[in-house]
């Protein structure tokens, strides 16, 4: 059961490894130093409950709602790009309103909301979470419950090292102009990432 548990941990951390909207939000905040560990449980829990809807079989859904894959998708080319743009328009305004410690950062009901469009509303998290990750633990029979568990935990392991390791990165981005680097990458992934969507079929 715990090598299934430990299965589980590394296709969870492979999946979430690259940089994607969600990663980029969470490195952001744990650099700015808002609200981390609220993102990291958001994004933690989130993927929980995915994990578990997968584990469970939810993928059916998908065939039973075949305008819901639609919907999604064109909901998160929306958000991405209006993100994107907040993103650059924050890069146009200089290092000085990006960096941390000065300022009022923003409430955490808008980063938690932020937070929660970018995971819920992103039709890959339920390809890779719910589909994949649901679809790899039934090779696991009859441990698919530790596969869950695993995967969850690797979820929990990789957002609390993006957000709280960003803390390390502190000297580099006390440089307003890294701020401002940061803001046009952020803006750039979350544009690489609606195109994807809007294109890729």
């Amino acid at each position: 059961m715990f090598e299934t548990a430990v299965q589980g941990w590394l296709v969870s951390i492979s999946l979430i490894l690259a940089i994607g909207a969600q990663n980029a939000f969470v490195l952001r905040q744990g650099l700015r130093g808002e609200h981390v560990l609220a993102v990291v449980a958001v994004c933690a829990l989130s993927d929980a409950v995915l994990i578990a809807a997968g584990v469970a079989g939810f993928g059916a859904a998908s065939k039973a709602l075949p305008w819901l894959g639609d919907a999604m998708r064109w909901g998160g080319v929306v958000f991405l790009l209006a993100y994107g743009a907040l993103r650059f328009k924050a890069a146009l305004k200089g290092g000085e309103a990006l960096a941390p410690g000065e300022g009022q950062g923003a409430p955490l009901g808008k980063v938690l909301a932020t937070c929660l469009i970018l995971t819920w509303a992103n039709p890959h998290v339920y390809l890779d979470t719910v589909a994949l990750l649901g679809s790899i633990s039934a090779q696991y029979a009859p441990r698919e419950v530790a596969f869950g568990i695993g995967a969850a935990a690797g979820s929990l392991t990789f957002f609390s090292a993006l957000g709280f390791g960003a803390r390390a990165l502190a000297p580099l981005f006390a440089n307003p102009k890294a701020w401002v680097v940061l803001e046009v990458v952020v803006g750039l992934t979350m544009w690489a990432i609606a195109a994807g969507l809007a294109f890729g079929g």
